[in-house]
């Protein structure tokens, strides 16, 4: 490997598999439809495929990447586990794995044969959730035992809980695969790493929001951190749903109220996204105007986070039937494009460039 190479290597960005998440969320928002017009469906289900097979080339790369990061440059890895900004972005990994196996339950089915989807998205949720749980953990963990000034409280810390809020999300969907003992297992195992999610998403929204209103306004920088909160929003709303839809496995007589529930909750908390949508809008204006920033890796949240808001939108309104809600989702996955094709072209110049490379 050239020194260039090898510098590359170990000063690669720990957020990379955010692209993975980003361009996955819109292969499975495209595969909904959005706007529910039939003549579009054929379209919508070609796009969505279309971008699964991109981000399996693109999580595979990475994959490759992060592995001979971790195994030839460990002492990098670990000073960027005790960074207060990319500690967290280690978490983009597992996130990126469990919305690959998603992605394969939701998207796979239209071109892969299911005794290859079904085995493939139960490895991903396995990888996923086990190094997601290690990665939190000893991320918290350099937090709880280092100084962090109250300055570096950020969005990005939302990744890690985010994680194993999508872990019931991809969980739901092999529950019918698994048979009556193990769907009931799964259920249990998933209801817990969602609360687990929900949580520390909670207590980190709670030290975001001091951070916003007792001190100055994070680095331009550090802008699109802001938007990823709308990531366990929109993940912990389909979270409730999916599990919801996988209850009759482990108790058909309390399907239906769990459905109803699940459905008011979800409800609700689509609502606070709504609001968070308008402060993270407002809040780009005002650094826009104030100068804008350069492009980094980390505009990739303006895409997960979007784009799970948006399928969350997409499913809350069909759950209730509601038009009105179809389209607010149409409008929501036409920004969700446009915001990924202007990232995924700014990272390909970056690329090419050598920009992206630096940190």
């Amino acid at each position: 490997m050239s020194p260039e190479r090898a510098s590359r290597m170990r000063d690669l960005h720990p957020g990379w598999f955010a692209a993975v998440m980003g361009t996955g969320i819109v292969a499975v928002a495209s595969d909904d439809n959005p706007g529910g017009l039939a003549a579009l469906q054929p379209a919508a289900h070609a796009v969505g495929v279309a971008m699964a097979v991109l981000t399996y080339a693109i999580g595979a790369v990475l994959l490759v990447a992060y592995a001979v990061r971790w195994v030839r440059h460990t002492d990098a890895c670990r000073a960027d586990l005790r960074h207060p900004v990319l500690g967290a972005m280690h978490a983009t990994l597992p996130a990126g794995l469990l919305v690959l196996s998603v992605m394969t339950s939701a998207v796979g089915p239209r071109f892969l044969p299911s005794s290859v989807t079904v085995p493939l998205a139960g490895t991903l949720l396995a990888l996923g959730a086990v190094i997601g749980l290690v990665l939190g953990v000893a991320f918290a963990y350099t937090l709880f035992t280092g100084e962090v000034a109250a300055a570096s409280v950020n969005g990005g810390w939302f990744i890690p809980p985010v994680v194993t809020i999508i872990i019931p999300v991809a969980a739901a969907a092999l529950v019918p695969h698994v048979g009556a003992d193990g769907g009931r297992l799964l259920l249990v195992l998933a209801y817990a790493t969602f609360g687990m999610g929900f949580v520390l998403f909670l207590l980190t929204l709670g030290l975001l929001f001091a951070r916003l209103v007792l001190h100055p306004l994070p680095p331009a920088a550090l802008a699109p951190t802001v938007w990823i909160a709308l990531g366990p929003v929109g993940v912990g709303a389909l979270a409730g749903l999916a599990l919801a839809h996988a209850m009759p496995v482990a108790s058909p007589a309390a399907a239906g109220a769990v459905g109803t529930v699940s459905l008011l909750f979800a409800s609700a908390l689509w609502g606070f996204g709504l609001w968070w949508l308008g402060i993270a809008v407002a809040l780009l204006v005002r650094y826009l105007r104030a100068g804008g920033f350069a492009f980094h890796l980390g505009w990739w949240a303006f895409t997960f986070p979007l784009g799970a808001y948006t399928v969350a939108t997409l499913t809350i309104a069909r759950a209730w039937r509601a038009p009105a809600l179809d389209a607010v989702a149409a409008v929501l996955y036409v920004a969700l494009v446009v915001a990924w094709a202007v990232v995924g072209v700014r990272t390909v110049r970056g690329m090419l460039s050598g920009r992206v490379w630096l940190r």
